[in-house]
């Protein structure tokens, strides 16, 4: 059965999920260059980037990987395809990854703005919702066909699906560093009171893996 799932989504010692003042120059924000070091040195990373020869093994790499495990569809909040904002005023930008993006299955893109599909190399397509969070999750489930659906962030749009009570599970790796401002994951929601509990949670230098899984 299909369950929505955040995987391999990191925040900081404080709960920030991305800094200040996301730009292109700066996608994760003022500070928060440093969060992701633990996934950008395993092996999945490498090879979402080209390069089968380079990564390591481990624990990270082991999160890193089941993060694409089993996966039919993803859900991304619009800041996660880019930094456009507004309405579409051409259709130039077509994501952070360049001509085939690591997905490699249908991904629903939150919008207010309406835009057509946009199909890319290696089997992603990605298609921009703008009636609402629950209309993309019945879309993303409906295409994934029985696997699960990945919901990529960012953090305001998890923090939307985690008020509807939509969210099954999250691997969330907690990264040694501190932010001090920026967008906060949990800031006034009761995660025990929505159904979770920490069913796993593994230590590595990089970042501390945690598993919540709703009751």
């Amino acid at each position: 059965m299909s369950e929505l799932k955040v995987k391999g989504f990191t925040i900081s010692l404080d709960g920030f999920g991305a800094g200040m003042n996301q730009s292109l120059e700066n996608p994760m924000g003022e500070r928060a260059q440093t969060l992701h070091q633990w996934f950008f040195g395993t092996r999945t990373f490498q090879r979402m980037m080209g390069d089968e020869s380079k990564g390591v093994a481990g624990p990270d790499e082991d999160f890193a990987a089941r993060g694409f495990v089993n996966v039919g569809a993803w859900i991304l909040g619009r800041n996660m395809f880019g930094p456009i904002r507004g309405p579409w005023l051409d259709d130039e930008w077509k994501g952070w990854w360049g001509e085939e993006p690591p997905y490699h299955v249908p991904v629903f893109v939150l919008t207010h703005h309406p835009r057509a599909p946009l199909e890319m190399k290696g089997g992603t397509t990605f298609y921009f919702v703008t009636d609402g969070i629950e209309s993309a999750y019945a879309q993303a489930r409906r295409e994934a066909n029985g696997r699960d659906v990945r919901l990529g962030g960012g953090v305001a749009t998890i923090r939307e699906y985690l008020r509807a009570g939509l969210i099954d599970e999250m691997h969330l790796a907690i990264s040694p560093v501190l932010l001090g401002s920026g967008e906060s994951l949990f800031a006034g929601l009761d995660l025990p009171s929505l159904g979770f509990r920490c069913i796993e949670h593994v230590p590595t230098e990089s970042a501390t893996h945690i598993v919540l899984r709703k009751n």
